[in-house]
Formats: structure tokens, C-alpha cells, sequence
């Protein structure tokens, strides 16, 4: 029998106790080929994901599937390098579990990344997005099932899931630093197969920006969870279905995600920055 999600929390929260580790300001999940934005943190600790239980094996190319605490541009914080989808097999409760147990760390804030393709032809790979908003084509909702109240309420409010005053500092950031942010929606599909050309195009005209694999299920665990939101996407190809539609590969898409996760790493240099200034300004 499967245990309800608050018990598999305090249990995986208990077994990151041990390890000595204090309290979190800001949160991460860390998408296909941006681990390497783990490498900027300092003061680190390593858990790796088979050590803590209830967290699943991490399987996808990209994911190193561990956690690590330490400070990121001068602010405290946990990454998961490594996500779950629901293409591995994983449940979607699998999928939303590390975004309740970021949040019993006591994260105030959660940053979510991920590569993503290019339904906009406006958009080229390397970019990067910042999500407004989502649409779930992934045919699952990890709030399905009872309610566990403690968690948060039955029908939580997902019409401003991607908080407004994050998107207003990450977009200051990233004209102070130059790095230029595009702005759209993220259509979340199940995966694995890529998307038709078809499918591309349908989801461009259901208003979709960029699409992926990941990010909505644990968005809604967040909103779920009363956990502000972030995302921001690494923009690793071209999706839009023309006639030009070209193959894609996993390697292209690896390279063009480090090439986008220099900038978010930019971006976010700054949003932290502006972010401890902010907490400074209202604690005086």
C-alpha cells in the first residue's frame, strides 16, 4: 500500500535531518543539461537521491539525481539535480513528491527549470523563456485521488500559477545583466516520443510558446502547497512543425540547454541579488 504523501515527506524530511542540514530560503529543480548550474554552489552538501527515502531513481540524460544544500550566489539554497517524469514510469504523485518535500525544508520559493522546444518560430535555441503560464497536455494531475488537507486545500487556484512579483524581478534582472528573456507558455506533454508536426502546430495554436516533458505536474503541487513559483525555460530546439521541420536530437538538445543555462545562470545571479536587497529593505 502506498503511503499518503504527508508521511512520505516527513520520512524523506527526517532522513535529510540526519545529515545535519539546516533550513532552505529558495528551492530548484534543475532541467535536462542545466546540472551544470549546481557547479556555482559553495558550502555544498551532496545527498544523493538513493540515500533519502521515497525520492525514486533519477533516469533521464541530464539527471545526476542528487540534492545539494549550499549557498548559490550568496543565497541559501537546495537543488535537485535531477527531475521525475512521467515518461519513466514515475506516478504523477511520484513526480509532484519533491516540491512537498522542498517545501517542508522550509523553502519560501521555488525556481523550476527545464529545456523545452521552440513552438513560436520567433524563438531560437539557446534562448531562454520565462514561463507566464501553462498548459497540461500530460492527461495527468498529481492532485488526483483524496485530498490531504494538511498539504493544502482540494481545488487550489492555478490562474496565477507562475507568481507575478518572481516574473517582475527575474525580468529586471535580466535587463540589468543584458541577457535577453522571452516570455511565453509552456505546454507540458507526457513523452517520451517527441512531438508530431502536427501536434506541433495544434499546440501553437492552442497559444503554447514552448513544450516539454516536465515542470506542470509540480507547478500544480506548488500552488497546492501555497509555494510561490518561477519557471524559466532553456529554449534546446525548433518545434514548430513547418515544412523545415528538422530532426532532433538528445545531443543537440544537451548543448543548446548548456548554452541557455548560461544566461539563466546570469539572469539568476542577478534575481538573487535584487531579491536579498528586496528582504533587506523590509526587515529594516
Amino acid at each position: 500500500m502506498t503511503r499518503p504523501m504527508r508521511e512520505r515527506v516527513e520520512v524523506a524530511a527526517a532522513a535529510l535531518a540526519e545529515h545535519g542540514l539546516s533550513a532552505v530560503d529558495t528551492a530548484i529543480i534543475l532541467g535536462t543539461g542545466l546540472g551544470p548550474l549546481a557547479e556555482r554552489t559553495v558550502n555544498a552538501t551532496t545527498i544523493p537521491y538513493d540515500s533519502i527515502e521515497g525520492l525514486p531513481r533519477a533516469t533521464a540524460p541530464g539527471h545526476s539525481g542528487r540534492m545539494i544544500f549550499g549557498d548559490l550566489f550568496k543565497h541559501r539554497c537546495v537543488l535537485m539535480q535531477g527531475r521525475f517524469h512521467l515518461y519513466e514510469g514515475h506516478s504523477a504523485a511520484d513526480v509532484a513528491f519533491p516540491v512537498y518535500l522542498l517545501k517542508a525544508l522550509g523553502a519560501k520559493r521555488l525556481i523550476i527549470t527545464n529545456s523545452a522546444g521552440a513552438l513560436n518560430d520567433r524563438y531560437v535555441p539557446g534562448d531562454v523563456m520565462l514561463i507566464e503560464d501553462h498548459l497540461n497536455f500530460t492527461g495527468a494531475n498529481p492532485l488526483t485521488g483524496p485530498n490531504e488537507n494538511a498539504l493544502g486545500q482540494r481545488f487550489p487556484d492555478m490562474s496565477r500559477a507562475y507568481d507575478l512579483h518572481l516574473r517582475d524581478i527575474a525580468r529586471g534582472a535580466a535587463l540589468q545583466v543584458g541577457v535577453p528573456l522571452r516570455e511565453g507558455i509552456y505546454a507540458g506533454i507526457a513523452g517520451p516520443s517527441l512531438e508530431t508536426s502536427a501536434e506541433r502546430r495544434f499546440l501553437r495554436s492552442a497559444g503554447a510558446d514552448a513544450v516539454g516533458m516536465s515542470t506542470v505536474l509540480e507547478v500544480i503541487a506548488a500552488a497546492h502547497a501555497g509555494l510561490p513559483v518561477l519557471g524559466l525555460s532553456a529554449i534546446t530546439n525548433a518545434a514548430t512543425g513547418g515544412s523545415d521541420q528538422k530532426p532532433d536530437t538528445i545531443e543537440e538538445v544537451l548543448d543548446n540547454a548548456a548554452t541557455s543555462g548560461i544566461g539563466m545562470a546570469i539572469i539568476l545571479e542577478r534575481f538573487f541579488a535584487m531579491l536579498q536587497a528586496e528582504t533587506g529593505r523590509r526587515t529594516r
